[in-house]
């Protein structure tokens, strides 16, 4: 195999339906690793969900790639990089979210902890263990965030055009999901950190991955590798497609690659 490092997006990729690690996904991450192949999940979902999906083993071998590129973790090297919206930002985001867009649920990720306005119960809409903590809109607007999310389908022009080149903004989730994120943070700048650490080009890259979230890593790769429950657009500029989430299709590209 050609290609040091295997990037493994989370939910609709190496997670099936259920949130889970299939036993073959498992094995075949392992065996790349046994390898000698770097390992890095990267992900929309904070640490501690991380923690809750990933098997031990998995924990131990990996550098993380959080919040869409908003903190990256690298224990291995004792590394970490973070990256958050200013507070003042922060309130006027907020300020403008819940002015333009009351009918969508928003809370906040603050460095692993999660608030919001009024109690949620997300266990099935975000498939979430736990629900954010309450927050007074005061308290809100003096963080430093992490990430602001908007749940609840919605055209959000007005967001885009007017904070657009101040933060990075997607839109993930079937449009169920806007993420508002530090405008230095992405999946691709995040792991351009950790290949500066490796002392490895972008080029050295498999990814794998499913929404669009994944569109600029997709593009700066060696190799990509859209998932057949992926969005048509990542479809569209990958240079495989592979099996759905729930069809093992992270292990049977890896079982080919790295066996």
């Amino acid at each position: 195999m050609k290609y040091s490092t295997v990037v493994l997006d989370l939910d609709g990729t190496f997670l099936n339906s259920k949130k889970q690690v299939s036993e073959r996904n498992f094995e075949a991450v392992l065996s790349c690793y046994q390898r000698g192949i770097r390992i890095i999940f990267a992900t929309a979902r904070p640490p501690r969900a991380v923690k809750l999906f990933l098997p031990k083993e998995l924990l131990d071998i990996g550098a993380f790639v959080y919040y869409n590129g908003a903190q990256t973790i690298c224990n291995k090297s004792k590394t970490e990089f973070c990256e958050s919206i200013p507070s003042d930002l922060t309130s006027e985001i907020i300020d403008y979210c819940l002015h333009h867009y009351p009918q969508l649920d928003m809370t906040m990720e603050v460095k692993d902890e999660w608030f919001g306005l009024r109690e949620y119960d997300y266990s099935t809409t975000m498939n979430a263990r736990s629900n954010p903590i309450v927050k007074s809109l005061g308290e809100l607007q003096q963080y430093e965030a992490t990430k602001i999310l908007l749940s609840g389908k919605n055209q959000i022009p007005g967001l885009i055009s007017k904070f657009g080149q101040q933060v990075n903004i997607l839109i993930t989730d079937n449009n169920q999901l806007i993420q508002i994120m530090p405008l230095q943070a992405s999946k691709e700048l995040a792991i351009t950190r950790l290949c500066n650490i490796y002392n490895e080009g972008l080029d050295s890259l498999i990814v794998f991955g499913d929404d669009h979230n994944d569109l600029g890593l997709f593009k700066s790769a060696g190799y990509s590798i859209a998932m057949g429950n992926a969005v048509v657009e990542l479809k569209d500029i990958a240079d495989e497609i592979t099996e759905t989430n729930d069809n093992d299709g992270v292990a049977i590209i890896l079982e080919r690659l790295c066996g």
